[in-house]
C-alpha cells in the first residue's frame, strides 16, 4: 500500500448496482480504501479483484470505516440494510433517490442513531461518474461541516453542488430538475410523432430540434427574475394573449397528423385558464401559480 493511499479518505459503499459500482470504481481508482456490500454477493467480486473489501453484511460494512455511502434502490431498501447497523459516530451520505420529506425524515433517522447526514441527489447517469468532461455532479444538503470535511472525497466520482442545510433540499432540486427534462422530452415527443407518417427523416429534425430547444434555454432565467419581482410583465416578447391565440394551430396541426395533443393539452389549458383570469399581457410564468395548492 502507498503512503498515497494511506492518505485517502477510507469510503464504505452500500450498494452496487450500476451507479454504485460506478461509483466504487471511480474511487478505487483515485486510491481511497474501499468497503464495499451488496445484497447480492455475486456483484462484488470483480470490484474486489480490482482492490475492494467485500463485507459479508452492511453492519460489517458500516462498521468498517467513518465515511458510508449508500447507493441503494429506495428508501424502504435503506431501513432494511441498515437495521441492525451500528450507526453511531458515522458520517452517513444516503445517494438513493427520494422525496424531500423523505430525506428529512431521513436525516432525523440518522441523528437518533448517533450519525451525522447528507443527503445526495446524483444529477448523472452511470457513464458519467468518473467522467469530468461529462458534467455529472451531485446535489449535497445537510451538515455543512459534514460536506466541506468529505468534500474532496465526494468530488471524485462526479461535480459536487452543496444546496443548503436542510436536508430535503438536495430530493427537491433533484426531482425539479428531472421534472423539467421529462417536460422537454415531452414536448420532443409531440415533435417526434408529428412527423412520424410523414417522409421526413427524423434524423434531419433532431438537430434542429436540439438547436431550438438550447436556443429557447435562457427563458429560464427571465422566469426567475419574473418570480422574484413579481412582475410577470417584465421583458415579455411574445404575451399569453399572443400565444393562447396560437393554440388552435397547435391543436389542429395535430389532429390532421393523427397525434394524440395529450402531452401539450395540460399546458395549453392552463395557458387559457391564465389568459381568462385577466393576465394576457403577461409572460408564461403565471402558470406556475396555477400549479400551486
Amino acid at each position: 500500500m502507498t503512503q498515497n493511499t494511506v492518505e485517502k479518505t477510507p469510503v464504505t459503499l452500500l450498494g452496487l448496482g450500476a451507479m454504485g459500482a460506478a461509483l466504487a470504481r471511480t474511487w478505487l481508482a483515485a486510491g481511497h480504501p474501499l468497503t464495499v456490500w451488496n445484497r447480492t454477493p455475486a456483484r462484488s467480486a470483480a470490484l474486489a479483484a480490482e482492490g475492494a473489501k467485500v463485507a459479508g453484511s452492511a453492519a460489517e460494512a458500516v462498521a468498517a470505516n467513518s465515511l458510508v455511502v449508500v447507493c441503494l434502490l429506495d428508501d424502504a431498501s435503506v431501513d432494511e440494510a441498515l437495521a441492525g447497523a451500528d450507526l453511531t459516530g458515522r458520517d452517513l451520505v444516503n445517494l438513493v433517490t427520494g422525496t424531500p420529506a423523505q430525506a428529512r425524515a431521513r436525516a432525523e433517522w440518522a441523528r437518533e442513531r448517533g450519525a451525522r447526514y447528507l443527503d445526495g441527489g446524483i444529477m448523472a447517469v452511470p457513464p458519467m461518474i468518473g467522467a469530468p468532461e461529462a458534467g455529472g455532479y451531485v446535489f449535497y444538503s445537510g451538515s455543512r461541516e459534514l460536506f466541506e470535511r468529505h468534500r474532496r472525497t465526494l468530488g471524485v466520482p462526479a461535480g459536487t453542488t452543496y444546496v443548503g442545510e436542510d436536508a430535503g433540499f438536495a430530493a427537491l432540486y433533484d426531482v425539479a430538475l428531472l421534472s423539467a427534462m421529462y417536460g422537454m422530452s415531452a414536448g420532443a415527443a409531440h415533435a417526434f410523432a408529428l412527423i412520424r407518417k410523414e417522409g421526413i427523416d427524423p434524423a434531419s429534425l433532431a438537430p434542429l430540434l436540439a438547436d431550438w430547444l438550447v436556443a429557447m434555454a435562457p427563458g429560464i432565467h427571465l422566469t426567475a427574475d419574473q418570480l422574484r419581482s413579481g412582475d410577470y410583465a417584465k421583458g415579455v416578447v411574445s404575451n399569453l394573449a399572443m400565444q393562447v391565440a396560437g393554440v388552435p394551430t397547435f391543436l389542429g396541426t395535430a389532429e390532421q397528423q393523427g397525434v394524440s395533443p395529450e402531452l401539450l393539452s395540460p399546458y395549453f389549458e392552463l395557458m387559457r385558464r391564465r389568459l381568462a383570469d385577466g393576465h394576457g399581457e403577461e409572460d408564461l410564468t403565471g402558470v406556475i401559480d396555477l400549479l400551486i395548492r
